[in-house]
């Protein structure tokens, strides 16, 4: 988990106070979020390599092997210097379930309703709407 802590200070170039991770999780796959409390907003980083995903699939298959025994979410906040992490299992969420209100909860648990800052779209993309 310490390992994990570096990365995301340098992910965030620097000052890691405020860094909240956000991670789901399952045999193959993972989907990092990391997030980082800058005062009047809440920005969004992009880890850019898989050195995250990897030192996460590492902590991950630590766990007991078996249905149910692995985290399927793990939080991971830095405050004042300390990381503090929780987790939550497959029988409290089920993350084969697509859903990113879940994420959306989770930013709302920690850092209320302020807004939260992402990059502009690549030159060239373009949004579906349904």
């Amino acid at each position: 988990m310490n390992d994990i802590g570096h990365e995301l200070s340098r992910i965030v170039g620097g000052d890691p106070n405020g860094i909240f991770l956000y991670v789901e999780i399952g045999e193959g796959w993972v989907r990092p979020s990391v997030f980082k409390d800058e005062g009047d907003v809440v920005r969004w980083y992009d880890p850019k390599d898989d050195y995250l995903s990897d030192l996460l699939f590492e902590a991950w298959y630590l766990e007991p092997d078996g249905p149910n025994m692995r985290w399927s979410v793990l939080e991971y906040a830095i405050v004042d210097g300390k990381f503090h992490v929780s987790m939550k299992y497959p029988e409290e969420v089920n993350v084969d379930i697509v859903d990113s209100e879940r994420r959306q909860t989770a930013l709302r648990a920690r850092f209320g309703d302020k807004p939260v800052v992402y990059p502009p779209p690549p030159k060239g993309a373009f949004e579906l709407k349904l």
